[in-house]
């Protein structure tokens, strides 16, 4: 599960089957990034800079209205694992951050990982 400053719920971040581990765990990199398949949207968007928010806000003449989330990445997840690669790219942990281009930041609250713990 996936969280933005500028967002209003929750997202999942949607690993594909490229990046599988063992043939049944798909593990996320540095470029799962892309918007509507990777980064699902944050419900609405609440960022000043976002121009969706700007139009929606002039149009009821100052009032601030939050829009539709589209979560636009503004490069790839940062920092990596280094240490861990699939698909040729540096593996995401829970330390992992993506900027939004409307200046929200994206980080991971739920890996969704188990131990044997839970």
């Amino acid at each position: 599960m996936l969280s933005c400053s500028f967002g209003d719920a929750p997202a999942t971040l949607m690993v594909l089957p490229a990046n599988q581990v063992l043939q049944t765990l798909p593990v996320a990199n540095i470029m799962d990034m892309a918007p509507m398949m990777n980064v699902m949207p944050f419900v609405m968007c609440k960022s000043p800079a976002n121009p969706m928010v700007i139009a929606l806000t002039a149009a009821k003449l100052g009032v601030f209205t939050p829009a539709p989330c589209v979560p636009v990445p503004a490069g790839p997840w940062t920092p990596g694992k280094a240490t861990v690669v699939v698909g040729a790219m540096p593996v995401i942990d829970k330390t992992s951050m993506l900027m939004c281009a409307w200046g929200g930041v994206i980080q991971i609250t739920d890996t969704g990982q188990k131990t044997v713990t839970d």
